[in-house]
C-alpha cells in the first residue's frame, strides 16, 4: 500500500467532470482477441488495465489505442515524406476519437549500439560535458571534445568504444595435445583437413609435439605470423597465423549471421577487454586530462549517478548555471526512480527490460509537452516492493502535469493508485478479449472477477519448511557490486533470493551459480532463432505433429515443415512478406499467394481429424494439447500448459513473447530433467495475481521431483512460499553486495530489519 501522505494526495487530485471530449473512446475493436470491444477511458487521469496473461490487454492499449495514435500522426506529414516511413495499417476498430499523442515507455531492451550509455541516453553526458568544456583545467575547446562519439574527444586507440577484441587463446588451441591430436579447436582445422595440413605443411613445426613444448619462435609463427607464402607438396599455398586468421574472419562480422557452430565458436574466443590506451573511459588524453574539482569527466561518469547528483550539487559556478540545474534535475530524477546504483559509462544494452524502461521515463519527466498519452507496460517489473512506491508517484507525477497514463499492470500495489481500472478477460487467448469491469478501485473489489478476487488475495508462510538436501557453497564472491559474499544456498528445495534493485541479486547467482555443472538457468533473454521458430518449432514438438500428418496421409514429412518443401515459395514459409526500408523499420504484410497460411496449397488438402497443419500451428497450446493428448506431443504440450503458455499459438513467432513468456518456454523444455538445480530470473514477470499461484505449484512440482529451485524475485507471495530466503543490500550499487539475511521466511518476517523484511512482514500479517 501507498505511504499515508501519498494515499490522501490520490484522494485529493481533481477529478471535476470533463467535457465531452474528456474521455478516450473506443468502439468495437477486435484487434488480435478482442471481441468488440468498446469502453471511455477518462483523460488526464491514470487507468490501469489489468487481466490474465493473454487476455487482450496488449492487443487494447499498444494495438489498438496507441498504435492508431501513432498512425495518425504519421498521416500529417506530406506524401512525400510518408513514402520514406513504413506504413501502417488501421487496427481493426469500429472507431476511435479523442486520441493524443501517445508515447510509448515499454520494456524493450534499448539499443545494442555500443556508444549508447545511459548518460547518452537521457541527455546527462551531453549536460556533462557542456559543463566541463566550459570550467573545467586545463581548458580543451567545445563540448565535442569531451564526446567519446567525435573525433575530437574519442581515444584513437579505440575510438571511442573503451573496449578492444581479444582472442582466448585456450579456446583456440589446446596445449596439451599436439597438431595430430586435434590442438586446433576453431571451426575447420579438424584432423586431416586442408587447413589444418596447411598447418602442418608448413614446415613450421613438428606436429607430433604438444603446443606446450612448442619454442617461442614456434608459439609466435602458430598464432601471429603474417600471411606468407609457402610451398606444400606441387603448390604454393597461403599461411597465416591462428590468432591472425581468426580476428580477419570472424571480429566485425554479425553473429546472428554466422552457422551455429562458428557463432558459438566466436562467443567463446572473442573477447573484449578494456582499452589499453584509454583504460575503458572511451576518451582521449586531452578529455581524461581536464578536471573540476579533481575529477574528470571519465571519473564522473563512471560514479555512481547518486555520487554524481552530490559532486554536482557541489558545484558552483554562475556561468554554467542554467545547465547544472538541467543536470541535478536529470541526475535526481534517475536516483528517485531507483536508478542511482547506475553510472552515465554504462551501455544501455546491458540494462534489464524494467531498468530500460525507467531510464526512458526520465526523458519524460521533466519534458515541456503536456497532455500526452503515455503507456507503460508493467513498470514495476523487477522492482522491489520499497522501489514500487517510488514508481507510483512518478507515474502520478505524470498524470499530474495533465496527461493520460494508461499502464498495463498486475501489481496490487499500482492497482491501488489507479483513477480508473479495466479488467479484461474473462480468461486467455479464445477465452478472453472482453472487458470484464471498469470503473473504480472499489467497485473492482466488489465485482467478482478473477483479479476482483484476487486483489487482497495473501499466499501465506509455509506452516513447515522443506529440509535442505545438501548445500550449494559459494565462497568470496566479488563480481561486480558483491562484498566478498560467502552463503551456502540449499539443495532439495525452492529459495528466494531478494534484495532491491541493484542489491546484487543477478551478480551472485549468474555470477557464481550458473555455469556450474547441473545447473539450468531459465531466464528472460531473448531467444536465438530467426522469424520461422515458434512454440512449435523451438521445443520439437513440431516433429511428432508432422510425423502424425505424415502417417494419416501417406507421404513424406518433410511437407508439413515450413522450412522445407511444403512452404509456400512465395514468403518461404513465414506467412509474412517483409520489406526492407533500409534504414527505417521494415513493412511486413500478409503473404498473398497462401494468405499467411506458411504451406503451398497441396500441402493444405492433408488433414489429420479434420485439421490442416496450418490449423493446427493457428491452435492455442491449449487447444492443441486436447487435440493431441498422448505421445511425446501430448507430453510437451502438457508441459507448456503447466507452465501457464496454453494461451499461445502454437505457431507464434518466438519474436512477438515478452521476456516472462521466453522465461516459462525455456523452463518448459528442461522440466523433463531429475537432480537439477533451475535458476529463474523474476518468473512473475507478466503474471496474473491468479497466475502466481499456478507458477507456486509448478515450483513446488519441480522441488517434489528431486530437483533444486533457485528464484530471483521481488514478489512477496513467492517469498513468503519459498523454504528459504537470501535477501541482499542493505541498498544498492556500492551501498549494496552484503547478504543481509539468510534464512526461512517466518525467521526473517519475525526478526529481520531489511526493507524486503518490512514489506513481506506488512505483507503476511495484512488482514
Amino acid at each position: 500500500m501507498l505511504p499515508s501522505h501519498q494515499a490522501s494526495t490520490v484522494q485529493t487530485r481533481d477529478h471535476s467532470a470533463a467535457d465531452s471530449h474528456g474521455h478516450i473512446q473506443v468502439r468495437g475493436a477486435r484487434e488480435n482477441n478482442l471481441k468488440g470491444v468498446s469502453l471511455d477511458i477518462p483523460k488526464r487521469r491514470l487507468t490501469v488495465f489489468t487481466g490474465v496473461s493473454g487476455s487482450g490487454k496488449s492487443s487494447l492499449v499498444f494495438d489498438t489505442i496507441a498504435a492508431e495514435s501513432r498512425r495518425l500522426i504519421d498521416e500529417t506529414y506530406t506524401a512525400f515524406i510518408q513514402t520514406f516511413m513504413p506504413s501502417l495499417a488501421r487496427p481493426d476498430v469500429d472507431a476511435l476519437h479523442n486520441l493524443s499523442a501517445a508515447i510509448i515507455v515499454d520494456q524493450e531492451r534499448m539499443s545494442a549500439n555500443a556508444r549508447s550509455t545511459v548518460g547518452t541516453a537521457t541527455d546527462a553526458h551531453t549536460m556533462l560535458r557542456i559543463v566541463f568544456s566550459r570550467i573545467a583545467e586545463p581548458r580543451v575547446g567545445s563540448a565535442s571534445a569531451f564526446s567519446f562519439n567525435m573525433a575530437e574527444g574519442m581515444c584513437p586507440e579505440c575510438e571511442g568504444l573503451g573496449k578492444t577484441s581479444e582472442i582466448d587463446i585456450d579456446a583456440l588451441v589446446d596445449r596439451e595435445l599436439s597438431l595430430k591430436e586435434g590442438a586446433i579447436k576453431a571451426p575447420g582445422y579438424a584432423v586431416d583437413s586442408w587447413p589444418w595440413q596447411i598447418v602442418v605443411g608448413s614446415g613450421l613445426f613438428d606436429p607430433d609435439v604438444k603446443l606446450k613444448d612448442f619454442t617461442e619462435q614456434q608459439w609466435h609463427d602458430l598464432l601471429h605470423k603474417p600471411v606468407t607464402k609457402i610451398k606444400y607438396g606441387t603448390g604454393n599455398f597461403t599461411y597465416e597465423g591462428l590468432a591472425l586468421k581468426v580476428r580477419r574472419s570472424y571480429l566485425g562480422k554479425d553473429r546472428e549471421a554466422m552457422q551455429p557452430a562458428a557463432r558459438a565458436f566466436a562467443d567463446r574466443a572473442i573477447r573484449l577487454a578494456d582499452c589499453p590506451a584509454c583504460g575503458g573511459s572511451r576518451l582521449n588524453e586531452a578529455a581524461r586530462a581536464a578536471k573540476i574539482q579533481g575529477m574528470s569527466i571519465a571519473d564522473c561518469s563512471a560514479m555512481q549517478i547518486d555520487d554524481l547528483a552530490d559532486f554536482v550539487r557541489g558545484i558552483d559556478n554562475p556561468s554554467v548555471g542554467p545547465v547544472l540545474d538541467g543536470l541535478r534535475s536529470t541526475l535526481d530524477s534517475l536516483v528517485e526512480i531507483g536508478l542511482g546504483y547506475l553510472s552515465l559509462d554504462r551501455e544501455s544494452s546491458t540494462l534489464s527490460g524494467g531498468e530500460a524502461q525507467r531510464v526512458k521515463m526520465v526523458r519524460h519527466l521533466n519534458s515541456s509537452l503536456t497532455d500526452v498519452t503515455y503507456v507503460f507496460d508493467e513498470p514495476t517489473a523487477g522492482l522491489h516492493p520499497h522501489d514500487i512506491q517510488r514508481m507510483n508517484r512518478l507515474l502520478l507525477a505524470l498524470c499530474d502535469k495533465g496527461n493520460t497514463v494508461l499502464v498495463v499492470e498486475h501489481k496490487p500495489e499500482t492497482i491501488a493508485i489507479a483513477d480508473h481500472v479495466v479488467d479484461l478477460g474473462p480468461g486467455a487467448g479464445t477465452a478472453g478479449g472482453q472487458i470484464c469491469y471498469e470503473g473504480a478501485l472499489s467497485g473492482l473489489r466488489r465485482s467478482g472477477t478473477l483479479t476482483g478476487r484476487y486483489l487482497d488475495h495473501r499466499v501465506r508462510l509455509r506452516e513447515e519448511v522443506r529440509e535442505p538436501t545438501g548445500r550449494l557453497p559459494i565462497r568470496n564472491a566479488t563480481l561486480h557490486n558483491l562484498r566478498d559474499v560467502s552463503v551456502d544456498i540449499p539443495l532439495g528445495v525452492l529459495t528466494v533470493v531478494t534484495g532491491v534493485a541493484g542489491s546484487g541479486k543477478s551478480s551472485l547467482i549468474h555470477g557464481h551459480v550458473a555455469g556450474r555443472e547441473g545447473v539450468v538457468v531459465a531466464d528472460q533473454s531473448p531467444i536465438r532463432g530467426s522469424r520461422r521458430s515458434n512454440p512449435a518449432t523451438y521445443t520439437g514438438v513440431l516433429d511428432p505433429i508432422r510425423a502424425a500428418f505424415a502417417k494419416a496421409n501417406g507421404v513424406k514429412p518433410g511437407l508439413f515443415s515450413a522450412n522445407s518443401e511444403g512452404a509456400c515459395p512465395a514468403c518461404k514459409g513465414i506467412g509474412l512478406i517483409y520489406t526492407d526500408l533500409a534504414m527505417m523499420a521494415g513493412v511486413a504484410s500478409v503473404c498473398e499467394q497462401c494468405e499467411g497460411k506458411r504451406f503451398t496449397p497441396e500441402v493444405l488438402t492433408y488433414r489429420l481429424r479434420g485439421k490442416n497443419i496450418s490449423e493446427v500451428l493457428d491452435m492455442p497450446i491449449s487447444e492443441a494439447r486436447d487435440f493431441f493428448p498422448t505421445g511425446q506431443a501430448g507430453t510437451i504440450l502438457d508441459r507448456l500448459v503447466s507452465v501457464g503458455l496454453g494461451y499461445l499459438g502454437l505457431g507464434q513467432p518466438l519474436t512477438t513473447l515478452s521476456g516472462g513468456e521466453r522465461q516459462r518456454l525455456k523452463l518448459a523444455i528442461n522440466m523433463a530433467k531429475s537432480g537439477t538445480t533451475y535458476v529463474l530470473d523474476e518468473p512473475t514477470t507478466g503474471l496474473h495475481l491468479a497466475d502466481v499461484d499456478q507458477l507456486l505449484s509448478l515450483l513446488d512440482r519441480l522441488v517434489d521431483d528431486g530437483n533444486t529451485v533457485i528464484v530471483i524475485e521481488h514478489h512477496q507471495a513467492v517469498m513468503a512460499h519459498a523454504d528459504w530466503i537470501i535477501d541482499l543490500g542493505p541498498g544498492a550499487g556500492h551501498d549494496g553486495g552484503q547478504v543481509v539475511f539468510s534464512g526461512t521466511p517466518g525467521e526473517l518476517v519475525a526478526t529481520g530489519d531489511s526493507l524486503t523484511a518490512i514489506h513481506l512482514r506488512d505483507y503476511v500479517n495484512r488482514p
